[in-house]
């Protein structure tokens, strides 16, 4: 009756709902082509020998699509097996400007703020990545930095070319679009980061695989038969091709079938979820019943 979970995940068919729930909840990785090729580059970046023009990455892609689970997904394996920390992960401050992202790269290195002016900051900045050595700086949500005015976002750029000549770092530049668009405005940044593409799911044999995959990792006592093409299609629409909206709706489905006993996601099951696409929320009725 189990034989379709994965064997780590019968025994919690055992355990109580509240067990079952928290386990269904937990973040899982999942190992899809693109991560993994990601993981390969970073990688590359890793182990790469010493150089003055160091190359980088831009991992771009639309908004809920998994792309900061893959950085940190690669950064945690690292601190596993590395004897001194080589990546770090720098979650770029709202809010434009150098005093912002600075800010950020202290955050991140774990560094006391303070009250302190841009310049004291980027000396900070400097003699920290001369200490700590860092090989990899993978700045997340890096669209936040394009907001500022034109002199801000050309210095930040300096930056990043400046911290591969001087102190051999590789930059990692997290985003949407927007982070493309600006990195190929001039040819100096374009020929230093190379693309990595997190495009949205299509409806085809990877993203039915993706379904079975997620089937398997939930404690359900019954079937569910994800991939079958009426919920396939269901959660592929409700979803917008979105991994991290499929994984919402599927996770969400499942927690209500252990609540009601139904142990199995149904089309009924998600139509009464009542989920509404990204795409449609600025006009859904649920916010014009809230004016």
């Amino acid at each position: 009756m189990s034989d379709h979970l994965l064997d780590h995940v019968r025994s919690y068919l055992d355990r109580d709902p509240d067990e079952r729930v928290a386990y269904v909840r937990a973040p899982r990785w999942i190992g899809h082509q693109v991560a993994k090729d990601t993981h390969r580059r970073l990688a590359d970046l890793l182990s790469r020998p010493a150089s003055l023009r160091t190359q980088g990455l831009m991992l771009v892609g639309p908004y809920a699509n998994g792309k900061t689970m893959i950085a940190e997904r690669f950064a945690v394996e690292h601190l596993r097996t590395a004897s001194k920390q080589k990546v770090w992960i720098v979650q770029t401050r709202e809010g434009a400007g150098l005093g912002h992202f600075y800010a950020s790269i202290l955050q991140a290195l774990r560094a006391p703020i303070g009250d302190r002016s841009v310049g004291r900051k980027a000396e900070q900045v400097d003699h920290l990545l001369a200490s700590l050595k860092p090989r990899v700086l993978i700045f997340d949500e890096f669209h936040n930095t394009l907001r500022g005015r034109t002199r801000d976002i050309e210095a930040i750029f300096a930056f990043l070319r400046r911290i591969g000549r001087q102190y051999d770092v590789a930059p990692v530049l997290i985003g949407e679009v927007a982070v493309y668009d600006f990195v190929n405005a001039t040819s100096e940044m374009a020929s230093r980061l190379d693309l990595l593409s997190v495009p949205r799911w299509h409806y085809d044999e990877d993203y039915l695989t993706l379904l079975d995959s997620l089937e398997a990792a939930l404690p359900l006592a019954r079937v569910s038969d994800l991939s079958d093409e009426r919920l396939a299609r269901q959660i592929f629409n409700l979803s917008e091709g979105l991994i991290g909206e499929i994984i919402t709706i599927v996770t969400k489905a499942a927690v209500a079938a252990i609540g009601s006993g139904a142990e199995r996601i149904t089309k009924a099951g998600i139509d009464e979820l009542h989920h509404v696409p990204i795409s449609h929320r600025r006009n859904s009725a649920l916010r014009e019943s809230l004016l």
